[in-house]
């Protein structure tokens, strides 16, 4: 069963990255929204995480909040709306959000 996991809090407030990272299953998706895309800071230790979770087309950003917080992505990031966002949430059996 695929799941949807949405972290929208800071990575270096607590560890909800981390725990949702060592969770993940191999069809799993993961939406970083909010706070969260801090996450995708280059030379972050969160983005060498994310990279090293082999989550190549599963890793999805909400577009606003990367625009609001000036954070760019690379390739293996799908920048999405919130239209996306609500189509994305159809893909998976579930939705887990991390709160």
């Amino acid at each position: 069963m695929s799941t949807l996991h949405v972290i929208s809090h800071s990575p270096f407030g607590d560890n909800r990255l981390s725990s949702c990272l060592r969770l993940l299953g191999s069809e799993d998706g993961l939406l970083l929204c909010g706070d969260a895309v801090y996450a995708l800071q280059p030379g972050s230790a969160p983005l060498a995480s994310l990279q090293a979770s082999n989550l190549q087309g599963r890793l999805f950003a909400l577009e606003e909040d990367l625009q609001a917080r000036a954070i760019g992505t690379d390739d293996n990031i799908r920048a999405i709306d919130y239209p996306a966002f609500v189509a994305l949430s159809l893909d998976y059996d579930k939705v887990n959000s991390w709160l």
